[in-house]
């Protein structure tokens, strides 16, 4: 039976016909959604959070369309169980296989409820909707660079998520290539996951997530172990793993605008301690963490009188120095200089500051900015040796770079030579051509007028 079909029958009988054949794929298992498949698909389902494209049909119980994206030629995409659709619709998709067909008799409640829709939809109107999944991509990326991307299986119960310092109890389920390394309950403060041998994605992902929350991880090399690896786990390097986590329960910790001055003056040294813990361990996302939780806290603080102003300043002074030493190492060299300039505005003659400025624009090949950054850690401290070594650095950079501009030009202007000098015979050989053919056109006109201006 076709959707026209069985949308020209009248409400009532509809419901009885779909009760009979269909399935009720509500939660509650109130009805509130029928679900008939009219083409089978392939495959997994959707999760919580995939990117799902559909084509949609939608109709009155009168057998009136009232939308249609086939209709304007042009396919419907969401991210499915985040709200952004009608109910019945997330609902639906995540029961629905890639490729399937299938009519979804919704009430009211599922769909437009007791307010419709314009002039389109009555109030109070259960409608249907006829739906194929065409395709989804699996996940949300919850990283700017895509290296961690989250699949829940199992939606949480709550509005709230742990925020970094938060006690979180989870069970971890990690797996690499297909096998399973790692299953077991754990409690670890959020930004501190690597003392419990915990990675950074699952770290990075909790401020995502809600109690009783069921999601798998996708972790690139840089949120799982990394160039290192984890021998423990015999795990090598460059490895990418995948992590089924399940959020038992959590403790939030105290926001920083919660907290009074003299409060975050305390913790921050706690903070800035955990962070040095992990720089010289290797560690350092985790330092990262630390030391950009201090910046937060403090960035927008103006402190009373002349004690509180100082320690401010110390902090967001070393702060962003740690940052700037952290993101050397990992070579994000844009955000380097981006801490160091911070760090310059509070000291505008900081030695540590110049220096890293410099390196990161040496590394960055702007070999004239990193030159006059080296020269002013020389202004500041004529003793500094690695600066003055730097410098003679720089200028060997310069000087290659300018001789092989040299070089590039030198090679280019010579093609140009060389291709004026091809256009040039070639223009010659031309005119020589059409002159011999012009001599040539010309000499039976010759001999033909000689031949008539003979007598007969």
């Amino acid at each position: 039976m076709t959707t026209d079909q069985e949308s020209s029958t009248d409400g009532p009988s509809m419901a009885v016909t779909f009760a009979a054949k269909g399935t009720d794929i509500t939660p509650t298992k109130d009805q509130g959604i029928i679900k008939v498949v009219k083409r089978q698909g392939h495959g997994e389902c959707p999760m919580i959070g995939d990117r799902v494209t559909i084509h949609y049909t939608g109709r009155l119980l009168t057998g009136k369309k009232f939308d249609c994206s086939r209709d304007r030629k042009e396919s419907f995409s969401f991210n499915v169980g985040k709200r952004q659709v009608l109910k019945a619709w997330d609902i639906g998709v995540l029961s629905m296989q890639r490729g399937e067909l299938c009519t979804l008799l919704c009430k009211p409640e599922y769909a437009y409820g007791p307010a419709g829709n314009s002039d389109k939809i009555p109030p109070n109107s259960s409608v249907l909707f006829e739906i194929e999944l065409l395709k989804f991509n699996f996940g949300e990326t919850l990283t700017d660079d895509g290296g961690l991307v989250r699949r829940i299986k199992v939606k949480g119960d709550s509005y709230l998520n742990p925020n970094d310092g938060a006690v979180v109890d989870v069970h971890l389920e990690g797996s690499c290539d297909g096998r399973l390394f790692d299953i077991r309950d754990v409690s670890f403060v959020v930004s501190e996951s690597e003392d419990k041998g915990v990675p950074l994605g699952v770290d990075r992902a909790m401020e995502k997530m809600q109690k009783g929350e069921c999601c798998i991880l996708y972790l690139t090399p840089k949120y799982a172990y990394g160039r290192k690896g984890k021998p423990d786990f015999k795990i090598g390097p460059d490895k990418d793993i995948v992590y089924e986590v399940t959020l038992k329960g959590f403790k939030r910790a105290r926001e920083y605008w919660q907290m009074d001055l003299q409060e975050k003056l305390s913790l921050a040294l706690e903070i800035k301690q955990k962070g040095n813990q992990y720089y010289k361990a290797g560690h350092y996302y985790y330092a990262v963490i630390q030391y950009e939780r201090i910046v937060s806290w403090f960035e927008m603080e103006f402190g009373k009188g002349v004690e509180q102003q100082r320690q401010i300043r110390d902090f967001l002074l070393s702060a962003h120095l740690n940052l700037a030493l952290c993101l050397l190492r990992i070579q994000d060299f844009s955000l380097v200089v981006e801490n160091c300039n911070k760090a310059i505005e509070l000291d505008e003659s900081n030695e540590k500051a110049l220096y890293r400025r410099g390196e990161a624009r040496l590394l960055r090949n702007e070999f004239t900015l990193a030159l006059a950054d080296f020269q002013h850690v020389l202004q500041v401290n004529p003793a500094n040796r690695a600066a003055r070594s730097q410098i003679s650095n720089c200028q060997s950079k310069i000087k290659e770079y300018n001789e092989l501009d040299k070089r590039i030009y030198a090679n280019m202007f010579q093609k140009f030579a060389e291709h004026d000098t091809k256009q040039q015979d070639g223009r010659t050989r031309r005119k020589c051509d059409n002159s011999v053919r012009s001599t040539m056109n010309e000499e039976p006109g010759i001999k033909r007028r000689r031949s008539q201006d003979r007598p007969s």
